[in-house]
C-alpha cells in the first residue's frame, strides 16, 4: 500500500521519519511522499529522513517557531490559520501515485493534537483517496494536561477520518527506560506493526509472488466504514533455505526434500503465531471480539508461508471476533523470521479510552477550578485592606 504521510507535531513527524527509515532499510515501498508540519522549528530540524522542502513550519505569526506549549486549541488555530501553506506542501505529493493518506500525530501535545484533525477535515474536503490517522495516546503518567488533550483531540479526529488506528503508549512504555529511549523503542514498535501490514502487497518485479495476495484494496476494505482500529503482531525467527522454495515448489507440493519445511509445522506455526498477535500487547488493548472487520498478514520467506496455516489463521479469527469480515493473506520477504500482522477495525469494547475520558474530564474539572481560585487569591494579594491605594487606571 502506497502512502502519503503527514506528520504533524513532534510526535508525528519522528514516527514518519522512522517510517522512511524502515523504507530505506527494507525496501518496502510504503511511503510515496511524506510531510513533517509542526510550530516548533527545532522541531522540524532534528528529522533524518523527511526532506527539508517538505518541513512545514506554521504559526511564525503566532508563535515565532517555539511551538504552542500544549495548547491544542491554539494548535487548532494555527492550522486553520496556516491551511495554505500545508497544501502546499501536499500539491508536491503525487497523489495519482497513492492509496490513501495517513496523518501520524501524538495526541497529547497541542500541534499534533490541535493540528491534526483540522488537516484530516481540508484533506477529505479535496481529495477522493481515503484519509487514516494514526493517533498516539499519552501514557497515564504523563500529566492531567496531556490527557485532556488527548481526550479531546480522539474526540476530534475519529470524526475527521476514514478510520483512526490507535497506539497507546501506556501499554509500551518499559520501566526504567529513559523518556527518550522509551519514545524511541515505541516509535520502532510502531514502525515495525504498521510496517508489515502496509507492506503487503508493494512487491516488485523478479519479488516473490504471494500465494494469497493482500492488496491496497484489501487493507482499504478492512478499514472502510470508519471507527477505531488497532494492530496485534507476532514473530518468530526462522532459517531462510539457501534454495529458496517460492511459489512454484509450494504449488507442487515439493516437501519430500530434505531442505523442504514439514507442512504441518509451517501450519502450526502460523496458527500459533496469528493467536499471539491477536491476544498479546495490541496497540490499543481492547476486547477483540465485536470486531466489526479483521485482515491477517503473514510475512516471512515464502518456504515458511503456506495457505492451510493462513486459512486456518482467518478462521480462528472469524470464531474470536464473531465478524464474517476477515480477510487474510500472505506478503513473501527475505527476512529470516515469519510474522502474524493482524488488523482489527471497528473495536467497541477499549476500556482504556473510556479510562482517558474519565481521566480528562476530572483534569478539566480541576484546571477550572484552579483559574476561579487563581481569580480569588490574585484579588485577596493585590487589594488592600481599607481599599486606600488607587490604581493606575
Amino acid at each position: 500500500m502506497k502512502l502519503a504521510m503527514i506528520g504533524f507535531g513532534q510526535a508525528g513527524g519522528k514516527i514518519v521519519d522512522k517510517f522512511l527509515e524502515y523504507d530505506k532499510e527494507t525496501g518496502s515501498g510504503i511511503v510515496r511522499s511524506a510531510v513533517a508540519v509542526n510550530t516548533a522549528k527545532a522541531d522540524l530540524l532534528g528529522l533524518e529522513h523527511i526532506p527539508e522542502e517538505n518541513r512545514v513550519l506554521i504559526g511564525q505569526a503566532r508563535v515565532k517557531g517555539h511551538g504552542v506549549g500544549a495548547d491544542n486549541e491554539l494548535g487548532a488555530e494555527i492550522a486553520e490559520e496556516d491551511i495554505d501553506e500545508v497544501q502546499g506542501a501536499i500539491d508536491n505529493i503525487p497523489v495519482h501515485e497513492v492509496d490513501a493518506f495517513l496523518i501520524v500525530a501524538g495526541l497529547g501535545g497541542g500541534t499534533g493534537s490541535g493540528g491534526s484533525p483540522v488537516v484530516a477535515k481540508h484533506l477529505k474536503r479535496i481529495y477522493t483517496e481515503p484519509v487514516y490517522g494514526l493517533g498516539v495516546l499519552p501514557g497515564s503518567d504523563e500529566g492531567g494536561i496531556y490527557t485532556l488533550n488527548a481526550a479531546r483531540s480522539f474526540q476530534t479526529f475519529v470524526r475527521e477520518v476514514d478510520n483512526l488506528m490507535v497506539f497507546d503508549n501506556d501499554a509500551w512504555r518499559q520501566t526504567g527506560e529513559s523518556v527518550e529511549g522509551g519514545y524511541d523503542h515505541i516509535n520502532e514498535e510502531i514502525v515495525r506493526r504498521f510496517g508489515v501490514l502496509f507492506g503487503a502487497g508493494e512487491i516488485e518485479a523478479g519479488d516473490n509472488v504471494a500465494e494469497s495476495v493482500v492488496d491496497s484494496s484489501e487493507i482499504i476494505n478492512t478499514l472502510d466504514g470508519g471507527g477505531v482500529s488497532t494492530v496485534g503482531y507476532a514473530s518468530e525467527d526462522v532459517e531462510v533455505s539457501s534454495g529458496g522454495g517460492g511459489l512454484l515448489s509450494r504449488f507442487k507440493g515439493d516437501d519430500s526434500s530434505d531442505d523442504s519445511m514439514d507442512t504441518a509445522n509451517t501450519t502450526n506455526r502460523i496458527t500459533s503465531l496469528v493467536r499471539k498477535a491477536a491476544l498479546g500487547r495490541l496497540t490499543l488493548p481492547c476486547e477483540i471480539e465485536g470486531a466489526e472487520r479483521a485482515l491477517l498478514v503473514m510475512a516471512g520467506p515464502p518456504e515458511h508461508l503456506n495457505r492451510k496455516g493462513i486459512e486456518r489463521g482467518r478462521k480462528w479469527l472469524e470464531e474470536q471476533t464473531g465478524s464474517m469480515e476477515v480477510r487474510g493473506g500472505d506478503y513473501p520477504t527475505n527476512a529470516p523470521k515469519v510474522a502474524a500482522s493482524i488488523l482489527l477495525a471497528g473495536v467497541h469494547n477499549v476500556p482504556r479510552i473510556k479510562e482517558l475520558q474519565q481521566v480528562a474530564i476530572e483534569a478539566q474539572d480541576n484546571i477550572d477550578d484552579i483559574r476561579n481560585q487563581s481569580e480569588d487569591n490574585l484579588e485577596d494579594l493585590v487589594e488592600d485592606d481599607e481599599d486606600e491605594l488607587d490604581p493606575l487606571f
